[in-house]
């Protein structure tokens, strides 16, 4: 968490020396509000504290260290990937791009856990710089409440119908 708020200062001290901490707007709409980088201050320390008291809870639970520290690192770096790739295309003005990588992140979400706090917490970190910390918090959460909705809701749905339809005689 002390990590996070070190980089985060740092991060807003460079914009500060160099013409001022940014706002971003919402949707790249000038016409809709503006954010100010400013807020990550907060909310990126309290998303690490968050992320990490989840984590801890999972190792606490869990029989198997190792498979939860894997996974842990597993959808970080999974979403902290997809962070860089959405950035870079944005930056390099391909919105287009940038639209696709996220369909792909919800396609993905729809697939793999992506409703764990390490993996909001890479997806930030990862558009941080480019973005500002509330944006990518706003989209971040999407695609985890589109993972929760898959992996709590509409797989064990799907998973109690299929068991109780009529099996053929063996025969």
């Amino acid at each position: 968490m002390a990590c996070v708020a070190l980089a985060e200062l740092a991060h807003l001290a460079w914009e500060h020396l160099h013409g001022g901490i940014v706002s971003h707007h919402l949707l790249a709409d000038p016409a809709l509000p503006a954010i100010w980088n400013g807020w990550g201050l907060i909310l990126l320390p309290a998303l690490a504290w968050w992320a990490s008291g989840r984590l801890a809870r999972r190792l606490d639970r869990a029989a198997d260290l190792r498979r939860v520290v894997l996974a842990g690192v597993f959808g970080f770096s999974v979403a902290a990937l997809t962070g860089v790739f959405l950035s870079v295309a944005f930056v390099q003005g391909h919105e287009n791009l940038a639209g696709l990588v996220l369909m792909a992140a919800l396609g993905l979400a729809v697939l793999l856990r992506a409703d764990r706090a390490e993996c909001l917490l890479g997806f930030v970190l990862a558009m941080t710089f480019v973005f500002g910390a509330v944006l990518p918090v706003l989209i971040g959460s999407v695609v985890v409440v589109v993972s929760m909705l898959a992996h709590r809701i509409v797989y064990p749905l799907a998973y109690r119908l299929w068991r109780r339809l009529p099996r053929p005689a063996g025969g």
